[in-house]
């Protein structure tokens, strides 16, 4: 039985022309979709072994059965971990960071003092020991250099140079001097003899020596040896003559023989490889019928029963295994799917029964006895015990503000008995800006009383009122 499934058919194009307005899709209605809101299969997908149709349903009842109360205690885990999370540790956490964020700040604040403290006390610490040590160890070695040691090898340089460069100065210049020259005089005509003396006794009787006695004995002799040479030349290129000729019959003999000798091993040679070669060519026709041979018995002992239980018994079961593995895969999928929506149905059921047992009851109660309640005793006993509270604590300031104001005066009173009063401030004139012109004041009488401010005392002196007598136009000034 073959397992495999038929590969799916390509989809086919389209009829409808493009300029045709594509059609709305219809609604799924329950009828096309499948069981618990799952849309149903494509009507053009592959068809389905038998085995997938037979364990499809079983197995998805059976996943759902035990799926089932996992999804539900799930979702109850879910949804009291909210809870939690919303009621309990969310204000938890909060209450604790109200708490410790302040304890942190001034525990932080306190380790960052002490930390400043410690590190200004090391500073000072290290300025101190850096004095110390400059006053213990630089500043002697310093003063050591500056006022012992620096002095005293001035002075030293200045005795030895007037102890030793000087007079070894003078010295050269005066006495090493003169004497190096009168020195160099003397050997320098020194010299001078002892050339001429050689000049005179040895170059003089070589020269002639060799110009009357080595060069013609020279001369004889070269001949000598040239006749001798071409002596021995001539004899030489008649051995040499002889040997040649020798030398060529023995080759001719030596290449006569060994063509004879090559000859013959060439045959010999041809004939064993003739052999060597019929031999290797009919061991290697037997090795490769043995290889065949032994390549068929192989093939039918090992592959022929490998493929075979390959082909016929692993893939049948290892394709049943994946359909298995496969629909129950997609069982535990739709399983937990379909829990979800019971155990959200469960869910709602229980949270409308919980409402209707406790919230419903104590929303009323709030709303028709605990609110009537609260208002009349906010409006009858809060109201009017705040109202008070704040005329005491009005009152209470009031007190307060009178006395306070009495302690002042009272004090401002025992200070000028015991220091006296206070000197008043004197005003001090203001100076015009010299950009603005004043304006043009005439002369009045000296008897006439002057009704202008008083420039000795002191007073700021304003802009006078246009009058008869004083204009700031133009074309009233004088």
């Amino acid at each position: 039985m073959d397992l495999e499934k038929s590969p799916q058919p390509a989809p086919r194009e389209s009829s409808v022309p493009r300029g045709t307005p594509a059609q709305p899709e219809l609604p799924v209605t329950p009828a096309a979709s499948g069981a618990y809101g799952v849309p149903a299969r494509r009507q053009d997908a592959a068809p389905e072994g038998c085995l997938a149709v037979a364990i499809r349903i079983p197995v998805r009842i059976v996943v759902l059965v035990l799926v089932l109360p996992v999804r539900m205690v799930w979702d109850a885990l879910v949804v009291g971990g909210r809870v939690l999370k919303d009621t309990l540790f969310r204000p938890l956490g909060r209450a604790f960071m109200w708490v410790f964020a302040p304890v942190g700040r001034a525990f932080v604040w306190l380790v960052e003092g002490i930390a400043t403290v410690v590190a200004w006390v090391l500073t000072g610490l290290g300025y101190a020991l850096a004095w110390l040590g400059k006053l213990l160890f630089v500043w002697p070695w310093v003063g050591l250099w500056r006022y012992v040691a620096v002095p005293l090898g001035r002075a030293l340089a200045w005795l030895g140079n007037v102890l030793l460069v000087v007079p070894a100065v003078w010295l050269y210049e005066r006495v090493l001097t003169p004497v190096g020259h009168g020195v160099v005089w003397a050997l320098r005509g020194i010299g001078a003899g002892c050339a001429w003396l050689w000049r005179v006794s040895v170059v003089a009787p070589a020269g002639w020596l060799y110009r009357a006695l080595l060069a013609p004995t020279g001369r004889g002799f070269a001949w000598a040896a040239l006749g001798l040479w071409g002596a021995i030349t001539w004899v030489g290129r008649s051995v040499w003559a002889g040997v040649t000729w020798a030398s060529r019959g023995l080759w001719a003999g030596v290449v006569w023989v060994a063509s004879g000798l090559w000859a013959g091993m060439t045959w010999i040679g041809r004939g064993l490889w003739a052999a060597m070669t019929w031999t290797g060519r009919g061991i290697w026709a037997g090795v490769t019928w043995l290889g065949m041979v032994v390549g068929t018995l192989l093939r039918w002992i090992f592959v022929v029963p490998a493929v075979a239980l390959w082909r016929w018994v692993l893939a049948p079961v290892g394709r049943g295994i994946a359909v298995v593995a496969r629909e129950i895969g997609e069982a535990l999928g739709h399983a937990w799917r379909v829990a979800g929506y019971i155990s959200l149905a469960v869910g709602r059921f229980l949270g409308r029964l919980f409402r209707w047992i406790f919230v419903e009851p104590v929303r009323w109660a709030y709303k028709s006895v605990l609110t009537p309640v609260g208002h009349l005793v906010r409006d009858a006993v809060w109201r009017p015990a705040a109202e008070a509270a704040r005329s005491v604590g009005r009152t209470t300031r009031q007190a307060l503000a009178s006395a306070r104001e009495t302690a002042r005066q009272t004090r401002a009173d025992i200070r000028r008995m015991l220091f006296g009063a206070p000197r008043e401030p004197e005003p001090v004139a203001l100076a015009e800006p010299r950009s603005e012109p004043g304006p043009v004041r005439f002369a009045k009488p000296a008897d006439g009383p002057q009704s202008g401010p008083d420039r000795s005392r002191g007073e700021p002196v304003g802009a006078e009122a246009r009058t008869l007598g004083s204009s700031t136009t133009a074309l009233t000034k004088d």
